[in-house]
């Protein structure tokens, strides 16, 4: 399989959950600077797919490649390599409560290698700059409003300067305008070349902000055409 411009790729996947059997032939890609959604109803293993893709769950069957790495024959010790190479977005944004924004950020640098002061603080900064978060960094998560934690959160995901971005219902506990926020920072992430895939249930954010959309059914993944349109009172609903 041909994977110089993919990000990630997977070829005749197959996931389990145990002895359970969650995706079968699952043939999907995503390339530099694409902006990709993953929808489906819960349950149907959009989950499961982000867990692969950051080595949590093994790729059983098939073929799949992140960032350069094979998934197929994922080593343990391979893991942490591998998710260096990855930014991860959570919908609960999963700060340290105890620690201030740069704390937050520093911890995560350091058990990612980093090891000199001045680079960490110069790293840091960096990135609440990207997410129009410069001016609190001494703050603690409490008072951040929950826009602010997300974009810390995308902040944290920018640390090592990953080629793919794996966001998992972002904005689902954002109201309308925060969560339209949230989704033009990670479209500009991906405008610059980091690729980012989002699993959302948000049809409203879809609609204000299209793009190439994925779709777990029937336990694989089959790409949407992108002219429909989605309707929420159709079968294409997934709640």
């Amino acid at each position: 399989m041909d994977t110089t411009n993919h990000i990630f790729s997977i070829a005749h996947g197959e996931i389990h959950q145990g002895e359970k059997l969650i995706l079968k032939d699952v043939n999907i890609h995503l390339d530099k600077g694409e902006f990709v959604y993953l929808i489906g109803k819960t349950g149907m293993g959009k989950s499961s797919l982000l867990k692969t893709l950051y080595g949590e769950l093994p790729l059983e069957k098939g073929e799949g490649h992140v960032a350069g790495i094979t998934l197929h024959d994922l080593k343990r010790k391979q893991i942490p390599f591998l998710r260096r190479k990855l930014g991860v977005v959570f919908q609960d944004f999963q700060l340290l409560s105890d620690r201030t924004v740069h704390e937050n950020l520093r911890f995560v640098m350091r058990s990612t290698g980093w090891k000199k002061k001045d680079e960490i603080k110069k790293r840091a900064d960096q990135v609440l700059r990207l997410v129009g978060l410069d001016h609190i960094e001494n703050k603690m998560p409490h008072q951040l409003s929950g826009g602010e934690q997300q974009r810390v959160s995308i902040a944290r995901a920018l640390i090592n300067n990953p080629e793919f971005i794996l966001a998992d219902e972002p904005t689902g506990n954002l109201d309308p305008e925060t969560s339209a926020e949230i989704m033009a920072v990670l479209m500009a992430i991906a405008k610059e070349g980091t690729a980012v895939l989002m699993a959302t249930h948000d049809l409203t954010i879809m609609e204000k902000f299209p793009s190439r959309t994925m779709q777990v059914k029937d336990q694989t993944v089959v790409e949407l055409n992108p002219m429909n349109e989605f309707d929420p009172f159709s079968e294409t609903k997934f709640e």
